[in-house]
């Protein structure tokens, strides 16, 4: 069975927030500036409400019996609709088991609102079925949000995933954060998010084979061998922030 880990990135639809509050004429900035005062005023805090987001960046870790590889779906330039297309497109050809870190709460309804919007259709996502062929039933298992279930799905027992890789011993951030992401989109900076992008996704990964563990699915030995091959494929990559995680990631083998 595939085992797709998956993390999206997203940016104030500033084109609906022109809509939403009659801001015409106003830069992206500035329209982006008022949505966020706008909703800190509603609720203290500046996290928009998820229809309000709209997706820049979709990073993918593939599980299979041949090894994992880790990558951002479409290139740079590449825009939301086409990120969305490709990310269901996968799930339509491969039905791949689906891993996150809190996508239950965010990454996935954030995605449904905007597939709404660009007209998209993805049958086998949306297909009621049994444990086998359900995404959308909280407690099945085709979709694990890691998040909810470590939490006991309680709201008060719920951690972060930089909580979690630091606890863990895994490389977290590495300097970047969600915080971030708005700013380095200003800056131009979309290789930089979709690298981001990718770290969470091997956080969530490695935070999923020790799971796995803890499930009584891998073995201590298999664990080690998990992670021999996931240091070999960062080696192996071109990719200078796949080599600085490595190099953030102690090895413990002697």
């Amino acid at each position: 069975m595939h085992q797709l880990v998956f993390d999206i990135e997203t940016i104030p639809d500033v084109d609906y927030g022109r809509r939403l509050y009659g801001l015409e004429g106003l830069s992206d900035a500035d329209v982006a500036d008022a949505m966020f005062m706008a909703q800190r005023q509603r609720t203290g805090n500046d996290f928009l409400p998820l229809p309000q987001q709209r997706v820049i960046a979709i990073a993918c870790a593939l599980r299979t019996r041949e090894g994992v590889k880790v990558w951002s779906l479409g290139d740079p330039a590449a825009d939301e609709r086409e990120l969305l297309e490709r990310f269901f497109d996968g799930i339509e050809r491969y039905t791949p088991d689906l891993v996150s870190w809190n996508g239950a709460g965010f990454d996935l309804p954030v995605m449904h609102y905007r597939s709404l919007l660009h007209g998209l259709a993805a049958p086998r996502y949306w297909e009621h079925g049994d444990e086998d062929t359900n995404y959308l039933s909280r407690y099945h298992w085709r979709h694990l949000d890691l998040m909810d279930v470590l939490s006991g799905f309680q709201g008060r027992g719920r951690a972060a995933l930089a909580d979690m890789a630091s606890l863990l011993g895994f490389p977290g951030k590495l300097g970047f954060e969600g915080s971030k992401v708005w700013q380095a989109w200003q800056d131009g900076d979309i290789v930089g998010i979709r690298r981001y992008c990718e770290t969470d996704v091997l956080n969530t990964y490695l935070v999923l084979l020790h799971f796995e563990r803890l499930r009584g699915l891998l073995s201590n030995e298999a664990l080690a061998a998990e992670h021999q091959r996931l240091r070999a494929m960062l080696a192996a990559s071109a990719e200078p922030h796949h080599r600085e995680f490595l190099e953030a990631w102690p090895d413990p083998t002697p």
